[in-house]
């Protein structure tokens, strides 16, 4: 491929979030002792609400439920990192999207004298800024500990809000791929098409466990990775298409300018870095939650943190790889499209670059001119340079002595007609 870097490239990402997870993990479970005896001496002597004492838990009050530990527990320092790194990407989020917003009225209201046509995009970068933003926030679902009130929200929006980022990821893939069904508003609309399968499946899956079988949200580890199959087929489909536009970006001639040509490349590279990250981020995970666990021995414990770093590690991908530099083409395109007319000057005709044709046209081309012009200077044009329209008249053999008048007819007799009339019978 030849636009993109180097094959190792995309390993350092790889390895710099199995670096992050190893070294957050390993400061829970230096402290997991205390922890645990904490929590166990609370589980033993309930107070009468469910608000409880955490006593010898540094950064915590003593009023709060010991579901929120890990959001103040100092020892604990994987929630508070990652806490602090979604709450910064869910307010980088909701500043674009409400950029966007007031960007795309400012448009509208310019229309009069400028007609714009990206409503389709923004709306579908829009969608795609509230999926980044919602993902950010389920965050905290994970870093508070699995409740019968949490179980529901982990289930249904884990899925959903990926599946929305994914499918408008595809839906911009088909755009810039020329799809007819992905063109102006048929990009939005595909995204929530693709979209609204996950829903189905996530709200199948909480109505058979909660109201048909009339049973608590529990679920195994491996049962939330299956209800996360259609979010992967869209994964793969989206990284597929992307490395199908990259190739085609790079490796075809295109007939556009350069500066054209150019920001294609970009969003190209842009889109298969994002596509290829998150699928980095989601084999981790996976891999993690379901062999890596059990293997260590961390089956129950590590399993909330590696779902919140994944969650954080792939918001920011996506905000950064596609939702920052989308809402940026965005700006920059329209500014361009707002330019001045087109200015001809210096532009050359089709065969200027070859030479010999190159000198300026004097509009002696035509072979009767350059046949005039020769007799003037009194030589006969040769025969096989004459124009076939050749009357073989020429202005210069006209005599400028003569009188050239309109000739009229001629007669002795000019009473001849008319003899009977002058009485010359």
């Amino acid at each position: 491929m030849g636009c993109l870097s180097k094959k190792h490239k995309p390993v350092f990402p790889f390895v710099a979030l199995l670096l992050l997870l190893h070294v957050l993990l390993t400061c829970q479970s230096t402290d997991s002792s205390t922890i645990d005896a904490t929590a166990n001496a609370t589980a033993t002597s309930p107070p009468p609400s469910n608000v409880t004492s955490l006593k010898g838990v540094p950064g915590c009050s003593r009023g709060l439920n010991p579901v929120y530990r890990y959001l103040c527990d100092r020892r604990a320092v994987w929630g508070i990192v990652l806490e602090t790194l979604a709450s910064a990407g869910f307010l980088l989020s909701m500043a674009l999207f409400l950029g966007l917003l007031l960007w795309s009225v400012c448009v509208c209201v310019s229309s009069r004298r400028h007609r714009s046509s990206v409503g389709g995009t923004v709306t579908s970068v829009s969608l795609f800024l509230l999926a980044t933003a919602g993902i950010f926030a389920i965050t905290f679902s994970f870093i508070i500990n699995l409740t019968a009130q949490i179980c529901p929200v982990r289930i249904f929006l884990f899925g959903v809000l990926f599946s929305l980022a994914f499918s408008c990821l595809l839906g911009r893939c088909l755009a810039l791929l020329g799809f007819a069904a992905a063109r102006g508003w048929g990009e939005p609309a595909l995204a929530l098409g693709l979209f609204a399968v996950q829903v189905i499946i996530s709200t199948q899956w909480l109505i058979l466990v909660l109201i048909r079988n009339k049973t608590p949200c529990e679920y195994s580890q491996e049962e939330f990775v299956m209800l996360q199959i259609y979010v992967l087929c869209l994964l793969a489909v989206g990284l597929i298409l992307a490395l199908h536009f990259a190739c085609r970006s790079c490796l075809t001639f295109s007939y556009n300018t350069a500066a054209t040509r150019q920001m294609g490349r970009i969003q190209a590279t842009l889109l298969l870095l994002t596509l290829l990250l998150s699928t980095c981020i989601w084999v981790v995970w996976i891999t993690m939650l379901t062999w890596g666990n059990p293997e260590i021995g961390r089956r129950p414990k590590w399993d909330d943190p590696v779902l919140s770093i994944a969650l954080v590690a792939n918001g920011w991908v996506l905000l950064i790889g596609h939702g920052l530099s989308q809402v940026a083409f965005l700006c920059r395109g329209e500014a361009r499209s707002k330019d001045n007319p087109l200015n001809f000057l210096g532009w050359t005709s089709p065969d200027g670059d070859i030479p010999g044709l190159s000198s300026p046209k004097a509009g002696n081309e035509n072979g009767s001119f350059e046949s005039e012009a020769e007799n003037r200077r009194g030589r006969r044009p040769e025969s096989s340079l004459r124009s076939p329209y050749d009357s073989g008249f020429y202005m210069t053999e006209i005599d400028t002595n003569k009188a050239f008048s309109i000739p009229r007819p001629q007669t002795t007799n000019y009473r001849e007609p008319y003899d009977e009339y002058y009485g010359n019978n």
